[in-house]
């Protein structure tokens, strides 16, 4: 059977020499990093050497590079490991739910939180943060990429929000990382959680920035590994692994990858809001990554058309990997206003450095059809073409 990923905001391929390069240290190159003689010594450099190419990454210096588990790990310790009961954090409504997650924790132990809501672009108000401010507040935290529409923050204007301030800043830049370019230092920003599996890096390791000064507290307990930021044994393959991918970012940005991935992606919309009634692109009207489409699809819900695409091959989502099998309408899409209904019936599709354009060929040439014949087979969307509407209840 033909098959094409789309499904790169979940999670991505790993790259074959990041997989090359993390089998050796699994084998011959295996070593403990805080181990004394050559073999961990080896070990240790090559962590050092991925430091690096993190550190390339985010614009930064090696020593702010702090090695994690994966975004969820680094958005936790930024926000609990940065502030305590009676600290006020202003964050976003399209936050991934690490973000959310943490911030409802916080309030827990008797922090307080603002949640703004976004236009129906999907971009939050530089203005809206700077209102939401307070005496107490201690951390803004706010998206560079939002995962389920690709939209971009205006975070270089709220670094200087938070500046001026004098209030922590962190941001999210799990999927930014690899799609658009990383500076700490044009953003403004205290802190930057990623995560490797989002950019053909493996699963299960990430890195979290902190600026040299940054008064955050470790969240977990053990041994002094990452200067005392961070217990717990390396993972050394994965680190590696990550150090590799970080080098492919950067590369895939100046030497045509990401614009190609975009032009495809463009492409993509281009031909399938033509091919199809009833399609709209959310956010389509603010900057976005270059590699995201949320599609809405008027009068089907999102997962009868990825069952659909699934048989056929075709990997899609119905939104973020991480509420998958919840019966709930994206709290992204909500917080837009763009409704439950919208909501349900919106795929999301995510290109990768290992599709291709015969990927998007394959994908616009059983689109149309599958939605067409969806359609026909909906007794709810041929009522409402009956009676004239072109939206329906799906």
């Amino acid at each position: 059977m033909r098959t094409a990923y789309f499904d790169n905001n979940a999670t991505t391929q790993a790259l074959p020499r990041v997989v090359e390069a993390m089998m050796t240290r699994f084998t011959d190159g295996f070593g403990n990093p805080s181990s004394a003689y050559r073999r961990g010594r080896e070990a240790r450099a090559a962590v050092e050497t991925a430091r690096a190419s993190v550190a390339r990454l985010f614009g930064c210096a090696p020593s702010e590079v702090i090695f994690t588990s994966g975004g969820t790990e680094g958005d936790n310790n930024a926000i609990l490991g940065l502030c305590e009961d009676g600290d006020h954090v202003i964050t976003s409504a399209i936050e991934h739910d690490a973000i959310l997650n943490s911030c409802r924790a916080l309030e827990h132990r008797g922090g307080m939180v603002t949640l703004l809501r976004t236009d129906s672009s999907g971009r939050v108000d530089p203005e809206a943060v700077r209102k939401a401010l307070r005496p107490n507040t201690k951390l803004i935290s706010l998206m560079m990429a939002n995962n389920e529409t690709g939209v971009l923050q205006p975070v270089e204007e709220i670094g200087k929000i938070a500046a001026e301030a004098d209030v922590w800043f962190h941001t999210d830049a799990v999927q930014a990382a690899g799609k658009a370019p990383i500076s700490v230092e044009r953003i403004g920003c205290d802190l930057l959680s990623i995560s490797a599996h989002k950019f053909h890096g493996p699963q299960g390791v990430g890195a979290l920035y902190v600026r040299r000064g940054t008064p955050l507290k470790p969240i977990m307990h053990g041994g002094h590994q990452e200067r005392g930021r961070r217990a717990g044994t390396e993972n050394l393959p994965g680190i590696v692994g990550l150090g590799l991918a970080a080098d492919t970012a950067i590369a895939g940005l100046e030497d045509g990858t990401v614009e190609q991935i975009r032009l495809w992606r463009d492409r993509f919309e281009t031909e399938i809001t033509k091919a199809i009634d009833g399609v709209e692109i959310n956010g389509k009207t603010a900057p976005r990554v270059g590699n995201t489409t949320s599609l809405f699809l008027d009068g089907l819900l999102a997962e009868t058309v990825l069952v659909a695409l699934d048989n056929l091959g075709i990997s899609v989502s119905a939104g973020s990997a991480c509420s998958a099998g919840s019966r709930k309408p994206s709290h992204v899409l909500m917080a837009m206003g763009l409704g439950a209904q919208r909501a349900r019936s919106t795929l999301r599709v995510s290109l990768g450095k290992l599709n291709s354009e015969d990927d998007i060929d394959y994908l616009l040439s059983v689109l149309p059809d599958t939605v067409r014949q969806l359609r026909k087979a909906s007794p709810v969307y041929q009522r409402g073409l009956e009676k004239g509407r072109q939206t329906t209840q799906p």
